[in-house]
């Protein structure tokens, strides 16, 4: 695939009607009723599923027509699902097409059918009415494992599909009305907790149940040519009203890049992500053909996730837009097949939205910020997963299986005119939920020894980003168990604009017979044992503007937060605070200690990204720098485990710097 699919009627010539054939009450009143219907669904799973991961909100839904196109997703929806059910459906109505049958059932996790990875399982039911395929209601949920050798399926060793876990092309799981019970024993009987899996099976083919029946409903109520020219005219007021908002902005073509830490088959240095927004009249077209290679781990996306990150980067900048498939008649993209962000199969692409999803999306929310300054944001932190699983050996689960699967909040950029939000959820699917931990607890071996927003892990800026949250743990009683974590920006952390400066770097830190490795950010399949610790923080959000800019008393206020350390506000703020007494938040800026901290910075910080790597990270291995100083300073990327220097990284680290940083200071 190579470009974006419009709906199969609708030509990138076709201007939006007029007018819409319904009269406006009942067009509204069924467009709500049509995202109502999708929120049932949500509801529906989220009572009824086995999978700790889905109830936590890692699912979405949505209503397609007969063509697959997206009629309307839900309110409750995460952002990457968003641009793919449309493309999934589409290809499994071709894959099934002449053998539709009321009573079916699908079950697809392709990822190489316009899907993101094998973990999110789609389930399809074709609607029909008076023996008509009308609509296909669609729901898709994170099985928190699909098989394979790593526990939660995120396989960093693996070298193709084959060793990530099951992959499932389009089947019928009901045929007919008839559970095809044999189909499903043979796909979960493969997959951990299996019993976990036949349950989320079981409650998304509700959902998808739920939906057909409310919609007949409506068809019964409305009648069926009423329903349907509401399935169409939802489609044509999202291109409508996005054609609108576009055609006010100026014509013009924005680029940038965004970057994955490196590729395992290569030397050090930055997967680089190229992305060209253009501007035409009422349209939007991306092209992303100057990105690398798909690169040689799981860190690769697909085309469907990749177009998702495009429409979602988008979204963000018009967030009163409804969204189904109206959106992707005025917004296309040119994804190369062969790249890192459009993988062929059998290439490995499980860790996408970790990798090359979330660096198409902060790299948009950069374009977007010039195009429309007054909703800019920087980039923000990374998402992460860390897995767990093995045999749980605490008092009564003697023996049991068990899958612990984390994510943690973090901080989102820095904004014109406002800080970034904290401890959020990763930009990939802001409807996610914290998990419980002490649901995670009662369900597997694993006890949460700390949970707390990190200081200093915010980007400086005029306003800072969203400060990240750091999370540790202490394995219980278990057997046979390892640990496995996807994530990154240890080497290419969170940036700034307009001035602004990075975050921190991500990570898992594991201690083990009393020895702390730093294991970086992408791992498999690590033995542990009861007693093992760990740890791992998000970053912040980076900074928006010069750091020198923002007003001591909000430096001033960060510090009594613990956003902020008296440190950290000395050297990336230049603003010196006086600690009179700390226990009571007793603090106080020295202005004219500060007004010299300031001078001196500006004077110098141009110096210090041109200092001699290799004596930097000497300096660091000395200990006379730490990490931010490295980072925020000089500019200096290292194998943050050994202190060695890592050269060509850190010559585009510093490029990325002077073009996002420098290029703003006054």
């Amino acid at each position: 695939m190579t470009d974006s699919g419009s709906d199969s009627d609708t030509h990138a010539d076709v201007q939006p009607q007029a007018n819409i054939d319904l009269d406006p009450v009942t067009f509204e009143v069924l467009r709500s009723s049509f995202t109502n219907l999708v929120d049932r669904m949500a509801q529906q799973i989220r009572r009824t599923c086995y999978s700790f991961v889905i109830y936590n909100r890692d699912f979405s839904n949505c209503l397609n027509d007969a063509e697959g196109n997206t009629v309307m997703q839900g309110s409750k929806d995460i952002a990457v699902h968003v641009g793919t059910l449309h493309y999934t459906c589409k290809e499994t109505l071709e894959y099934f097409e002449g053998d539709i049958n009321p009573g079916d059932v699908y079950i697809v996790n392709d990822p190489y059918l316009g899907g993101t990875h094998i973990n999110d399982v789609r389930i399809m039911r074709p609607v029909f009415y008076d023996d008509e395929l009308i609509a296909v209601t669609q729901s898709n949920g994170h099985w928190a494992d699909v098989g394979g050798p790593a526990p939660g399926s995120f396989n960093i060793e693996a070298n193709d599909h084959y060793a990530e876990g099951l992959r499932i092309p389009p089947l019928k799981i009901w045929d007919a009305g008839e559970f095809r019970e044999d189909v499903a024993n043979l796909l979960t009987t493969n997959m951990r907790l299996s019993e976990d899996r036949m349950g989320d099976l079981r409650a998304q083919t509700e959902a998808t149940r739920i939906a057909e029946e409310r919609l007949l409903e409506l068809v019964d109520k409305y009648g069926i040519d009423t329903v349907m020219t509401a399935f169409d005219e939802s489609k044509s007021y999202v291109e409508r009203i996005m054609r609108e908002q576009i055609r006010e902005l100026p014509d013009g073509t924005w680029h940038t890049q965004d970057y994955i830490d490196a590729d395992p088959n290569k030397e050090e240095g930055f997967v680089t992500i190229d992305v060209e927004m253009t501007i035409d009249g009422d349209e939007v077209h991306y092209d992303l053909s100057g990105s690398d290679e798909y690169v040689g781990n799981f860190l690769n996306s697909t085309f469907g996730t990749s177009f998702s990150a495009v429409v979602s980067g988008t979204k963000m900048f018009f967030p009163d837009v409804p969204l189904n498939s109206g959106l992707y008649r005025v917004v296309s993209a040119d994804l190369p097949e062969g790249t890192v962000v459009d993988a062929p199969e059998p290439v490995p692409v499980t860790g996408s939205v970790a990798g090359a999803y979330e660096k198409v999306m902060n790299a948009i929310f950069e374009l977007w910020s010039e195009v429309l300054p007054e909703r800019a944001m920087a980039a923000a932190f990374n998402l992460e997963y860390l897995l767990a699983g093995g045999q749980d050996q605490r008092p009564g689960y003697e023996g049991q299986e068990f899958a612990w699967y984390d994510w943690m909040a973090g901080g989102w950029g820095g904004r014109d005119g406002k800080d970034g939000s904290n401890a959020t959820a990763p930009v990939f699917g802001a409807g996610l939920a914290v998990q419980s931990l002490e649901g995670q607890e009662r369900d597997t071996p694993l006890l949460t020894s700390q949970h707390s927003i990190v200081a200093d892990s915010a980007g400086p800026g005029e306003y800072r980003g969203g400060c990240g949250v750091r999370k540790g743990g202490r394995m219980l009683a278990c057997e046979n168990s390892v640990m496995s974590y996807c994530s990154d920006r240890a080497r290419s952390i969170t940036w700034g604009i307009n001035g602004g400066l990075p975050g921190i770097p991500h990570g898992v830190t594991l201690t083990q017979d009393g020895e702390e490795r730093q294991m970086g950010t992408v791992f498999s399949n690590v033995p542990i044992d009861e007693g093992d610790e760990f740890v791992r923080p998000s970053s912040g959000g980076g900074g928006f503007g010069d750091p020198l800019e923002r007003d001591p008393v909000a430096v001033l206020e960060d510090v009594k937060d613990d956003y902020v350390s008296v440190e950290r506000a000395k050297r990336d703020y230049g603003v010196i605070i006086d600690e009179i007494d700390p226990e009571v938040c007793a603090y106080e800026i020295d202005h004219e200690a500060t007004a010299d901290q300031r001078a001196h910075i500006r004077e110098h910080r141009t110096e210090w990204l041109e200092e001699d790597p290799e004596a930097v990270a000497r300096r660091y291995r000395d200990g006379e720098l730490d990490t931010l100083d490295l980072i925020r300073r000089y500019g200096v990327i290292l194998e943050w485990s050994s202190g060695e220097l890592l050269e060509q990284t850190t010559a585009q680290f510093r490029e990325l710097l002077r073009e996002r940083a420098v290029s703003e200071w006054s």
